[in-house]
């Protein structure tokens, strides 16, 4: 990134130059998330169209769109982040932690317990 000012004057923001490897990290993360989201999806088609699984309808459908919407918040976060991160690390700022691991392990955890569940009951 080159230097350059976008701030308005006075604020002290100001763009620098950012260590590519910094760079190449966080474009790793943003593709990470890509691919988690990914994995979701495969999982809810997985869930409403392949497993035969002897479910009702309901369940197999909660399940299945839990995971889709998952992907799709996951697929809307992660170019947000990315470019965040981008620009806080240009600035020279402090990242904030993200709540999106947090969410998305609770998720799967309940998907993976509601399976589990399903296949003992």
């Amino acid at each position: 990134m080159a230097v350059k000012d976008d701030a308005a004057p006075g604020d002290g923001a100001r763009e620098r130059d950012v260590d590519y490897r910094f760079t190449l990290a966080n474009e790793r993360t943003f593709l990470a998330w890509v691919r988690t989201s990914l994995a979701l999806l495969a999982g809810a088609v997985a869930v409403l169209h392949l497993l035969p699984l002897g479910w009702a309808e309901w369940p197999r459908t909660a399940v299945g769109l839990l995971l889709a919407a998952l992907a799709g918040v996951i697929t809307v976060y992660a170019p947000l982040r990315w470019y965040r991160v981008q620009k806080i690390m240009s600035r020279g700022g402090t990242l904030r932690l993200s709540l999106l691991p947090l969410v998305t392990t609770f998720a799967v955890g309940l998907v993976c317990a509601l399976v589990l569940l399903g296949n003992l009951l």
